[in-house]
């Protein structure tokens, strides 16, 4: 088994598990790297062993895909095809060569092979922005214990980021009172830890994540007072054409707006919560109604009292890994051909990190993805489209389904211009929105890196994934991708070196970086939805410690 070509995916979501798996298939031998405990992301997340769930399956739906998962994920770990290192958090993925060795010359392969065309030199789709085939050794760089504190070192003959995406939380006056958590979050203590956030639910904000937070709350037997959605889902007529490509979508929203209705749960369209109201805690949310301009009607307002609001406005792609290693971007999302190769030779990209469109598609890329890595290493030609048809058309419909979902499930315009002054926008640094705004006004910022610099919003700990699209939504200022050396926190310790390379048996002894004094100062990274808003609150708790502390 260790002769063969080497290839690490990070992620265990579903992106993750589908690469591994096909690629394992294929004849590779696979190490799969995931932060968590268990395999599946968010999507699969299952509760902790310790609590002895009898049926996990009653918090997801496509449970036959999962248990086909899961069960080829066992077959492979016992036959010694894919290793799972649970745990291990990734805060660098490094390129070790920039020519090809022996090994990596055995697997360079030519281009993206097109019927009637002659497949492509490395060295000319390298020209093109195309990756033409692994031509470089890895050394993936992870984390481990539940302190991070110890590091190790895994090499690979290439690399496969299906490292998910984010949730997206806008600010408005209140959101940071006890109660208010993002939709991701409140799925994520569902699921994994078999807790209802609150027992009267507000469920809010924009995008398809909103209906099975509800659902499942609901199923779990909190009381969800609404769902508040800003989008009017008719306007999805206006894609047709994506539509009739997947009317097993359409049937799928049936079914969740058919559980809302037995639980009895209103649904509010075209209407946005605008204030959060407590005083220790949550107590209600004003939502208001909008307009065919996206605006809050004058007198539309009304509250709803609550102990949880649920809240969150889409996904974006998670491209640090990507961005350290030189990929490149199309707007926010990394790119990709039509092997899911990104432009950086060695190196593969799948799921929501190539652009959000749910676990179904990122299943499609999946594949698609381990396909072509397995056949790069082992020196192969791709497989004849003809036999990766069904995948590429399934990814081509599903893309299309998500840009049709994605432009009608925007953020209500007018937003930013609700945002008071006094309110926080930046919660790691306690920024609000009055001193983000006077950055532009007062002291000419024209771009969110000087508005950073000015104001210190996006400076903690989860460097601006949470406030960033808030500040750029304030400012005006177009958002940027920021290339960060770091996806994570990171001992000195294990910077200077002290780290053990992964033999590829046993991942259980580590080196000890205990005697790290200090963080780096570029940092953080989340490993999925809902974990971003958790780190925000963390940082502010250390912060009061140090200060109880003196």
């Amino acid at each position: 088994m260790a002769d063969r070509p080497h290839l690490v995916v990070i992620g265990a979501g579903p992106a993750g598990l589908a690469a591994a798996l096909t690629a394992a298939r294929h004849g590779v031998r696979v190490t799969l790297v995931d932060a968590a405990a268990q395999a599946g992301g968010q999507f699969y997340r299952m509760p902790a062993a310790p609590l002895g769930t009898r049926r996990p399956r009653a918090l997801h739906h496509k449970w036959r895909s999962w248990e086909r998962l899961s069960g080829d994920l066992d077959r492979h770990l016992a036959t010694g095809r894919v290793r799972h290192l649970a745990d291990h958090h990734v805060w660098c993925v490094e390129r070790e060569a920039t020519e090809p060795g022996p090994a990596e010359r055995k697997a360079t392969g030519p281009g993206p092979v097109v019927r009637g065309e002659r497949p492509r030199s490395p060295s000319r789709a390298g020209r093109s922005g195309v990756a033409g085939g692994p031509v470089g050794a890895f050394t993936v760089h992870a984390l481990l214990g539940p302190r991070q504190e110890r590091g190790v070192a895994i090499r690979a003959d290439a690399v496969l980021l299906a490292t998910g995406g984010y949730e997206k939380v806008l600010p408005f006056p209140g959101w940071t009172l006890p109660g208010v958590l993002s939709a991701g979050g409140a799925q994520a203590m569902l699921k994994g830890g078999l807790v209802l956030p609150g027992r009267r639910v507000v469920v809010a904000g924009t995008g398809p994540l909103l209906l099975p937070v509800a659902t499942g709350l609901a199923a779990a037997g909190a009381r969800v007072v609404a769902l508040v959605e800003s989008a009017d889902p008719r306007a999805l007529a206006r894609a047709p054409g994506a539509l009739a490509a997947r009317p097993d979508k359409l049937a799928e929203g049936a079914r969740y707006a058919a559980r809302l209705l037995r639980h009895r749960v209103p649904f509010l369209v075209r209407h946005t919560v605008v204030e959060a109201h407590g005083g220790d805690r949550l107590d209600g949310v004003t939502v208001a109604a909008l307009g065919p301009d996206g605006r809050v009607v004058p007198g539309g307002a009304r509250r709803l009292d609550c102990d949880t609001l649920a809240v969150g406005h889409g996904l974006l792609p998670h491209t640090d890994l990507a961005g350290t290693l030189g990929c490149g971007l199309d707007g926010v999302a990394v790119r990709v051909d039509d092997e899911q190769r990104t432009d950086v030779p060695g190196v593969w990209a799948a799921g929501e990190a190539t652009g959000v469109g749910g676990a179904d598609l990122a299943l499609a890329e999946g594949r698609i993805a381990g396909r072509s890595a397995a056949a790069r290493l082992t020196g192969r030609a791709p497989e004849p489209r003809s036999r990766a048809a069904a995948a590429c058309r399934a990814r081509a419909a599903l893309r299309a389904f998500a840009a049709g979902l994605d432009s009608v499930c925007a953020p209500p315009a007018g937003w930013a211009e609700r945002v008071t002054d006094e309110t926080v926008v930046c919660r790691c640094e306690e920024v609000t929105a009055g001193t983000v705004r006077a950055a532009v006004t007062d002291l000419g910022a024209g771009d969110l890196r000087t508005v950073k610099l000015l104001t210190r919003a996006g400076m903690g700990w989860c460097q601006g994934r949470m406030c960033e699209p808030a500040v750029a939504g304030l400012t005006g200022c177009p958002a940027t991708t920021v290339r960060r050396p770091f996806a994570r926190p990171v001992p000195l310790g294990v910077l200077a070196g002290r780290e053990e390379r992964d033999n590829g048996e046993d991942s259980a002894v580590r080196t000890d970086g205990r005697a790290a004094s200090a963080t780096a100062a570029d940092t953080g990274t989340g490993t999925g939805t809902g974990t971003e808003a958790d780190r925000c609150e963390s940082s502010k708790d250390r912060r009061q410690a140090d200060t109880d502390r003196q």
